[in-house]
C-alpha cells in the first residue's frame, strides 16, 4: 500500500499534490463541480446521507475541485455514463463490468465495508424467507414460489442468487411462480416479511444494517443455504465478490482521478467520511474477473448472447466478401509454401552455420561459455566441459554464478551481485580477470584467468555475456616452482656471499675470543698467585662477558641471514636491517679503510619487507661500494640513508668511490654484466629482482669523480603496523628518482 501510494504521489502535478491543508477553509467559489454517480440501491436519501460525507472528504483534499453525489437508480445508471453528466461512478461490481467493456470506465480503488479486524472488501447475496415457512428450508424448496430481488442488474441483489439457485437447479426465468424487483433493498426484505412474496434476495449485512436500524428482526427471517466463510461474519448464501469499485470515466482526467485515488488510499478507517458511510476505507482495486465469469455464466450483458448468424446469412450478405476471402487465401497459400520452402533451406543453412559454429568453440583449448541477463547459461564448449566435468545439459538453462563461482578461494560466499561475469552485462564494459576460481562437478576448485565481454544483437542491446576461461593450475605450479628455485637460488648467493667474507667474519669473531682467552688466563694467574681481589676478578670478568656478547651478536647476525627466509612480508625496523649489515661488513670496512655511517630520517622507521631478502640487497650493495673504493686516495665513506618520502620510505646506499664512468647503469642489473674482474655479475640482477618483487625498482645515481648511489622504496608502515594504500601499491620509476644525485 505504501508503495502505491508514493507511486500515485509521484504522478500528480503539483498543483496537486499535499492539497488537504490549503482546502481547510472550504471550496471555492469558481472550484470545478465534480459528480460522483452513486448506485441508489436503498433510496436516494440514504445515499445522500451515506456518501455525501466522502464527496466532501474529497472536496478538502484535492484543490480546486467540489465534489457532489448524484444518486442514480439501476436504469439511470448506464445513460448518465453515456452522456458524461457524471465524472466518476460507484456503483455495484455487474454494472461496473458492463461500463467497462462498454464504456472504457476504469476503477481506481476498491470499497472495504465493516471495522476494525472485521474490515472486508468482498461481498455476496443473502437468501431468506420468513423463519415460519417450515415449506422452504433449502434453495431447492423455492421452485414455483414468488420471489423478489432488487433489480435485474443488482449483483448482490440478484446476479448472485441467480447464479447460485441455478445451480440448485432452480431456474429463475422458468421454475419460479413469479419473479418481481423491489428497486430497493430495503423493500425486499420487507416484502419478504410481510408475506408479499414467499422469499427473496438482498446483498450481504443489508439484513444486519436494518435490524440494527429497528426496521426488522433477524429472529423473522431464515437464511437459505447459508454458508460459513473464514473472516466474514455477515449472513451469506452465495460466493463471495469484490466489494463496489471507486471508477472514474473515460473522459475524467488522468490528473484528477490520481489525487482522488491518493485521497480515497489514504482516507482513515475510523474517519468520519468512512464512519458516515458505515465502510472502512479503500484498498487497491481488486481483480474482477469472477465477476466477469459469473456474468459470463448467467449470460448477462455484457455477455448477453445475440440472435445467431448461420452460414447461409453470411453467404448472402457478404457473398463478394468471402470470394476475395477464398482467393486471398489461396494467394496466402501458395505464399505460405512458398515462404516454408524457404524457411526450410535457411533451417538447414542454420542448422549447418550452428554446427560450424560448435565445431569451431569446440576445438578451441580455452573454455568458452555464455550468460544471459538472467544469469543463465547459453551455450558451452566442450573444454569447459573438460575443466569442470559439467556437462553442457547441466550448465545450459541454470544458473551460472550459483554452479562455477558461488564461493570464493578462501571459503567465503561469493555474492552474485560482485561476480564480474554478471556485472559485464550490467554496465556492459569488458573485463579481465587474473586470479579467480571456478568450482568443478567433484566439489573441488581450480584457479583461471577469464576474459568477460558482452554480447550484442544487431541494434546495440547487450544479450548477456561470453566468458573465455582459461586454466592456470600448470602456470601456478611452475610460478611457485621459479618461486622456490630463486629462494633457492637467492638462499645460495647469500652463503656465497658469506664465504666471500670469511676471513673478515673470522677475523671479526677472533678478536672477542682472544680477548675472551686473555682475561680469563690473566684472572687465572692472578689467582693462582694469590693476588686477585674481588674487584679485579669482578672487572675481568666484565671484559670477558662484553667480549662474549660481541662474539654472540655477529654469530646471531650469520645465522639470521644464512637461513632461509620465511616468504610472508612483515613490518621490519630499518635499523635493525642496518645493524646487521653493518656487523657483517665491520671488518672487510675496517681493512679496507672505508668509514659505515648510518642515517635514519624523521618518520622512517619500519617498513613492510621480507627482512632477510633486503638486508641481502643492502650487503651486496654495501660490499660493492667497499670494492670500488680500494684504490680510492680520498676519503672513503658508504652512507645507509632511510628517509621517509610521502607513503614509501626510500633506501640508499652511498659511496665516495669513483662512480660507474660512462655508459647506461641500466645494464647494470642484468644477469652477467659486471664491472669487476673476478665478479660473476649475479649480485645486482639478484638485487632487482628482489627489489621488484617488493613492489619497487632498484635504480643507480653515479657521478665520476664523486660517487654512486643506489636506491629504491619499501611500502611505509605507521606505528600501528598498517600500509598505507598507495605504499601496497608502489609503483616503479615513482619517487626513486626524486633525489637522484646525493653523495656521501
Amino acid at each position: 500500500m505504501p508503495a502505491l501510494l508514493l507511486l500515485f504521489a509521484l504522478l500528480l502535478p503539483p498543483c496537486l499534490v499535499g492539497a488537504a491543508p490549503a482546502a481547510a477553509e472550504g471550496a471555492v467559489a469558481d472550484d470545478r463541480q465534480v459528480l460522483i454517480g452513486v448506485l441508489s440501491h436503498r433510496g436516494d436519501a440514504r445515499t445522500r446521507s451515506t456518501w455525501q460525507p466522502t464527496a466532501d472528504y474529497l472536496t478538502a483534499r484535492v484543490p480546486g475541485y467540489h465534489f457532489d453525489v448524484a444518486p442514480l437508480d439501476f436504469a439511470a445508471v448506464g445513460p448518465a455514463v453515456a452522456a458524461g453528466s457524471v465524472d466518476f461512478v460507484l456503483v455495484n461490481p455487474a454494472i461496473y463490468v458492463a461500463l467497462e467493456q462498454e464504456r472504457g470506465v476504469a476503477r481506481i480503488a476498491t470499497l472495504r465495508k465493516g471495522s476494525g479486524e472485521h474490515a472486508r472488501n468482498v461481498f455476496g447475496g443473502v437468501i431468506f424467507t420468513c423463519a415460519e415457512r417450515d415449506d422452504i428450508n433449502r434453495i431447492e424448496d423455492l421452485a414455483g414460489t414468488r420471489f423478489m430481488a432488487v433489480d435485474p442488474t443488482s449483483l448482490g441483489g440478484f446476479a448472485t442468487a441467480q447464479a447460485e439457485m441455478l445451480h440448485h437447479g432452480i431456474d429463475v426465468t422458468r421454475d419460479l411462480k413469479s419473479l418481481v424487483f423491489g428497486g430497493i433493498h430495503d423493500a425486499v426484505a420487507l416484502a419478504v416479511r410481510d408475506g408479499k412474496v414467499d422469499a427473496g434476495t438482498v446483498r450481504t449485512e443489508v439484513l444486519e444494517q436494518m435490524a440494527a436500524a429497528g426496521s426488522i428482526d433477524l429472529a423473522d427471517f431464515k437464511v437459505l443455504g447459508a454458508r460459513s466463510t473464514p473472516d466474514f461474519a455477515p449472513l451469506h448464501s452465495t460466493p463471495l465478490y469484490p466489494e463496489w469499485p471507486f471508477s472514474k470515466l473515460a473522459d475524467t482526467p488522468t490528473e484528477l482521478a490520481q489525487a482522488v485515488a491518493v485521497a480515497l488510499l489514504e482516507m482513515p478507517a475510523d474517519g468520519p467520511a468512512a464512519r458516515a458511510g458505515g465502510y472502512a476505507g479503500w484498498t487497491v482495486p481488486l481483480d474482477y474477473q469472477p465477476v466477469h465469469q459469473l456474468l459470463r455464466e448467467l449470460n448477462r450483458p455484457p455477455y448477453d448472447d445475440e440472435a445467431p448468424f448461420t452460414l447461409g446469412d453470411a453467404l448472402a450478405k457478404y457473398w463478394l466478401a468471402v470470394v476475395i476471402g477464398t482467393l486471398a487465401l489461396l494467394t496466402m497459400a501458395l505464399l505460405t509454401s512458398r515462404v516454408l520452402q524457404l524457411n526450410q533451406r535457411l533451417s538447414r543453412a542454420n542448422t549447418r552455420l550452428e554446427r560450424r559454429h560448435q565445431l569451431i568453440l569446440d576445438s578451441v583449448a580455452e573454455g568458452i561459455y555464455g550468460v544471459d541477463l538472467n544469469g543463465c547459461t547459453t551455450f558451452v564448449n566442450k573444454a569447459m566441459e573438460r575443466m569442470t566435468g559439467w556437462r553442457a545439459e547441466e550448465l545450459i538453462g541454470n544458473e551460472t554464478h550459483e554452479i562455477l563461482h558461488h564461493t570464493r578461494a578462501d571459503g567465503e560466499p561469493h555474492p552474485r551481485e560482485d561476480c564480474p561475469v554478471c556485472a559485464t552485462f550490467g554496465d556492459e564494459q569488458s573485463r579481465f580477470v587474473d586470479d579467480d576460481i571456478v568450482w568443478r562437478r567433484n566439489g573441488t576448485s581450480f584457479p583461471v584467468e577469464y576474459s568477460a565481454t558482452p554480447i550484442r544483437d544487431e541494434h546495440g542491446q547487450t544479450l548477456g555475456t561470453v566468458v573465455v576461461c582459461r586454466d592456470i593450475t600448470e602456470r601456478r605450479e611452475a610460478a611457485e616452482r621459479f618461486r622456490r628455485q630463486e629462494a633457492e637460488q637467492t638462499h645460495f648467493t647469500r652463503l656465497s656471499t658469506l664465504g666471500e667474507m670469511a676471513s673478515g667474519i673470522a677475523h671479526e669473531l677472533n678478536q672477542p675470543l682472544t680477548a675472551i682467552t686473555t682475561n680469563a688466563r690473566a684472572c687465572v694467574r692472578m689467582i693462582g698467585a694469590g693476588r686477585a681481589d674481588t674487584e679485579t676478578c669482578r672487572e675481568v670478568m666484565t671484559k670477558i662477558a662484553e667480549q662474549a656478547e660481541r662474539a654472540g651478536e655477529v654469530i646471531r647476525h650469520i645465522r639470521r641471514f644464512v637461513r632461509k627466509e620465511e616468504p610472508e612480508m612483515a613490518p621490519v625496523a630499518v635499523a635493525d636491517m642496518f645493524e646487521t649489515v653493518m656487523v657483517l661488513m665491520r671488518q672487510d670496512a675496517r681493512r679496507a679503510g672505508v668509514a659505515l655511517h648510518r642515517q635514519i630520517g624523521f618518520g622512517a622507521d619500519t617498513v613492510m619487507a621480507q627482512r632477510t631478502q633486503i638486508e641481502q640487497v643492502l650487503l651486496n650493495l654495501v660490499r660493492n661500494a667497499v670494492e670500488a673504493m680500494n684504490d680510492q686516495p680520498r676519503e672513503r665513506r658508504v652512507l645507509l640513508l632511510a628517509r621517509r618520502n610521502g607513503e614509501v620510505v626510500e633506501i640508499r646506499v652511498v659511496d665516495t668511490g669513483p662512480g660507474l664512468g660512462r655508459g647506461s647503469p641500466e645494464h647494470l642489473f642484468e644477469p652477467f654484466v659486471t664491472t669487476k674482474p673476478q665478479g660473476l655479475g649475479v649480485g645486482l640482477s639478484i638485487s632487482q629482482g628482489i627489489v621488484e618483487a617488493h613492489g619497487g625498482r632498484l635504480r643507480v645515481d653515479s657521478t665520476p669523480g664523486i660517487g654512486a648511489t643506489f636506491f629504491f622504496s619499501l611500502p611505509y608502515v605507521d606505528k600501528h603496523h598498517r600500509v598505507t594504500p598507495a605504499a601496497a601499491s608502489l609503483q616503479s620509476g615513482g619517487s626513486e628518482n626524486d633525489h637522484a644525485g646525493e653523495h656521501a
